[in-house]
Protein backbone atom coordinates (compact mmCIF):
# COMPACT_ATOMS: atom_id res chain seq x y z
CA UNK A 1 0.00 0.00 0.00
CA UNK A 2 1.52 3.32 -0.78
CA UNK A 3 1.68 6.09 1.74
CA UNK A 4 -0.91 8.34 0.04
CA UNK A 5 -2.96 5.16 -0.30
CA UNK A 6 -3.06 4.92 3.55
CA UNK A 7 -3.60 8.39 4.18
CA UNK A 8 -6.94 7.84 1.82
CA UNK A 9 -7.82 4.77 3.90
CA UNK A 10 -7.49 7.34 7.13
CA UNK A 11 -9.92 10.14 5.63
CA UNK A 12 -12.53 7.08 4.40
CA UNK A 13 -12.44 5.62 7.99
CA UNK A 14 -12.31 8.99 10.32
CA UNK A 15 -14.39 11.61 7.12
CA UNK A 16 -11.49 13.99 7.83
CA UNK A 17 -8.61 14.74 5.87
CA UNK A 18 -5.00 14.52 6.29
CA UNK A 19 -4.91 18.50 7.00
CA UNK A 20 -8.04 18.37 9.34
CA UNK A 21 -5.95 15.57 11.32
CA UNK A 22 -2.63 17.36 11.32
CA UNK A 23 -4.60 20.63 12.64
CA UNK A 24 -5.91 18.55 15.55
CA UNK A 25 -2.79 17.35 16.52
CA UNK A 26 -1.49 20.76 16.38
CA UNK A 27 -4.52 22.22 18.58
CA UNK A 28 -3.06 19.09 21.58
CA UNK A 29 0.58 20.19 20.78
CA UNK A 30 1.33 16.52 18.93
CA UNK A 31 3.62 18.23 16.64
CA UNK A 32 5.41 20.42 18.88
CA UNK A 33 9.69 19.19 19.20
CA UNK A 34 9.85 16.15 20.90
CA UNK A 35 6.51 15.17 20.53
CA UNK A 36 6.55 11.39 20.98
CA UNK A 37 5.17 8.53 18.31
CA UNK A 38 3.94 6.85 20.91
CA UNK A 39 1.36 9.60 22.28
CA UNK A 40 0.25 10.36 18.48
CA UNK A 41 -0.77 6.62 18.16
CA UNK A 42 -2.56 6.60 21.68
CA UNK A 43 -4.59 9.96 20.24
CA UNK A 44 -5.41 8.43 17.59
CA UNK A 45 -6.43 5.07 18.66
CA UNK A 46 -8.48 6.82 21.16
CA UNK A 47 -10.40 9.42 19.36
CA UNK A 48 -10.46 7.76 15.95
CA UNK A 49 -9.76 3.40 16.56
CA UNK A 50 -6.37 3.75 13.82
CA UNK A 51 -4.52 1.19 14.15
CA UNK A 52 -0.59 1.30 14.41
CA UNK A 53 0.17 1.16 10.84
CA UNK A 54 -2.26 3.86 9.62
CA UNK A 55 -1.21 5.65 12.78
CA UNK A 56 2.39 5.49 11.89
CA UNK A 57 1.24 7.41 8.67
CA UNK A 58 -0.62 10.27 10.72
CA UNK A 59 2.75 10.50 13.31
CA UNK A 60 5.12 11.17 9.77
CA UNK A 61 2.95 13.32 8.22
CA UNK A 62 2.40 15.17 11.51
CA UNK A 63 5.90 15.61 12.71
CA UNK A 64 7.95 15.86 9.19
CA UNK A 65 5.30 17.11 6.77
CA UNK A 66 4.01 16.06 3.64
CA UNK A 67 7.20 15.25 1.77
CA UNK A 68 8.31 11.70 1.68
CA UNK A 69 11.64 9.66 0.51
CA UNK A 70 11.43 9.80 -3.60
CA UNK A 71 12.43 5.96 -2.90
CA UNK A 72 9.98 4.55 -4.23
CA UNK A 73 8.76 7.52 -6.17
CA UNK A 74 8.25 5.78 -10.03
CA UNK A 75 9.21 2.44 -8.19
CA UNK A 76 7.01 -0.38 -9.14
CA UNK A 77 6.75 -1.93 -5.62
CA UNK A 78 3.87 -2.17 -3.30
CA UNK A 79 4.55 0.88 -1.64
CA UNK A 80 5.19 3.06 -4.53
CA UNK A 81 4.04 6.72 -4.46
CA UNK A 82 3.51 8.83 -7.55
CA UNK A 83 4.89 11.68 -5.84
CA UNK A 84 7.29 12.45 -3.07
CA UNK A 85 4.39 15.08 -1.82
CA UNK A 86 1.94 14.08 -0.28
CA UNK A 87 -1.67 15.23 -1.13
CA UNK A 88 -3.06 15.89 2.98
CA UNK A 89 -6.10 18.39 1.60
CA UNK A 90 -8.08 15.42 0.66
CA UNK A 91 -9.74 12.73 -1.81
CA UNK A 92 -12.11 14.70 -3.40
CA UNK A 93 -9.78 17.94 -3.92
CA UNK A 94 -7.50 15.37 -5.48
CA UNK A 95 -10.00 14.13 -7.45
CA UNK A 96 -11.24 17.65 -8.76
CA UNK A 97 -7.73 18.42 -10.01
CA UNK A 98 -6.83 15.33 -12.00
CA UNK A 99 -10.26 14.26 -12.62
CA UNK A 100 -9.58 10.83 -11.11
Amino acid sequence: MSFQAYLDAIEQKTGLTPAELVEKAHERGLDASGSKAGDILAWLKDDYGLGRGHGMALVHVITKGPKISSKHVGSDGVHRDASDTLRLDGIAARETTTGA
